[in-house]
């Protein structure tokens, strides 16, 4: 009986780690959508020249670029982290199931 509880709260455990991850994507989203309106703003009010200008838009495109590139790699670590701990949860998973039928024979 204590390895049925067991098994159910890995099985919770696991659900809740996909549960925190699953905003990532909407948050990710939202700031670059934040960033590409601030810069049209900004461009929209800002008095500059056409050279200025598109110094200053190469500067931002680069920036956005890299801060893409980051998040990027950012997500693959929290991906791959998420599948070391679901293939820890399944292991653990098996070895409780294989303990309670050996209990159980």
């Amino acid at each position: 009986m204590a390895d049925a509880r067991e098994a159910e709260k890995l099985k919770d455990e696991d659900t809740m780690a996909r549960d925190e991850g699953s905003g990532a994507g909407s948050v990710l989203l939202a700031f670059i959508i934040g960033a590409v309106s601030g810069a049209a703003l900004a461009l929209l009010y800002a008095p500059a020249s056409g050279d200025e200008t598109r110094k200053y838009l190469g500067q931002k495109a680069r920036e956005g670029r890299d801060r893409a590139a980051e998040a990027v790699e950012k997500g693959r670590e929290v991906v791959k982290e998420g599948r070391e701990t679901l293939a820890q949860a399944v292991e653990r998973g098996k070895e409780v199931y294989q303990q309670a039928r050996r209990e159980k024979a």
